[in-house]
């Protein structure tokens, strides 16, 4: 089935648990609400409708994406804006760090660049292992290698940045204990990670920001890289706060392709609360 049909069959999907699950319902809205983004109530509305259906989209097109061949997945790809920032890092021999967060369509991100350059990207195991197969079945071609979340792991990508290979990092994704600090995101602290700032102080890897936009009516993705508009060589605050502020104007940019549902807010366990909630 065409890719256009997964989008439709997802916005669907999408408003339909959005309308019949209230605690995720009120999770996107208390979200969107934080981030202030809608200028007005009507504005706000049609965000939300549409920050729905964008999620459902994101669920549905796992399946054409993760298991059909690998020539058609990239078929998926309309065009990339930014490679040239790829190319200058590559001339220079430095490695690259390869900022996707939960934003668009992050799984063809990789999948293209690895049909170009080789990539590690890092992944933490679902809870259901039955599906880390698929996943790293879907994940795992090209020029791909995957990482766990863990010491191992990162060791996996110090070597790949050593050899002046890209890394693949959620940037927005919730850190353990230990390995992140607070910093505002969207005015609410979250516990963000300084796996980032560490890998580009240790490497002088270039951070880039790689997001793949979901275009309208199923007709593919466009592939956004640029350079990230934050310093990353202060401590480990300033770093986290640089790097939030970056991801913000990002996703202000398209604020219903973003995974609003994401509990980005979380405390791990173990994490002392920030100072606004102790």
């Amino acid at each position: 089935m065409p890719l256009r049909f997964w989008h439709a069959l997802g916005a669907f999907g999408g408003w339909l648990v959005y309308r019949s699950d209230k605690r995720y319902a009120a999770k996107i809205k208390h979200n969107l609400t934080q981030s202030k983004i809608a200028p007005d109530d009507a504005a706000y509305q049609a965000l939300l409708r549409q920050t729905a259906k964008e999620i459902g989209k994101g669920g549905a097109e796992i399946l054409p994406i993760w298991l059909r061949p690998y020539r058609q997945v990239l078929k998926l790809v309309q065009e990339c804006q930014g490679w040239e920032h790829v190319e200058a890092a590559a001339r220079e021999g430095k490695g690259i760090l390869a900022m996707t967060p939960h934003l668009g369509c992050f799984e063809i991100v990789s999948l293209y660049y690895a049909a170009r350059r080789p990539m590690t990207v890092m992944y933490r195991p679902p809870r259901q292992h039955w599906i880390e197969g698929i996943m790293r079945a879907g994940r795992a071609r090209g020029q791909i290698s995957l990482a766990t979340t863990d010491v191992k792991g990162v060791r996996a990508l110090l070597t790949a940045l050593k050899k002046g290979e890209a890394v693949g990092i959620l940037p927005d994704q919730v850190a353990s204990k230990g390995e992140g600090v607070w910093a505002d995101f969207f005015g609410r602290a979250a516990y963000t990670p300084t796996l980032v700032a560490r890998l580009h102080q240790s490497t002088g890897a270039v951070p880039l920001l790689m997001f793949g936009e979901r275009l309208p009516k199923g007709q593919g993705y466009r592939i956004h890289i640029e350079p990230l508009p934050a310093d990353l060589s202060g401590d480990k605050q300033q770093a986290a706060s640089a790097l939030n502020a970056a991801l913000e104007q990002l996703i202000r940019q398209y604020p219903a392709q973003y995974l609003w549902s994401y509990n980005r807010y979380k405390r791990p366990g173990g994490v002392e609360p920030p100072a606004e909630q102790s």
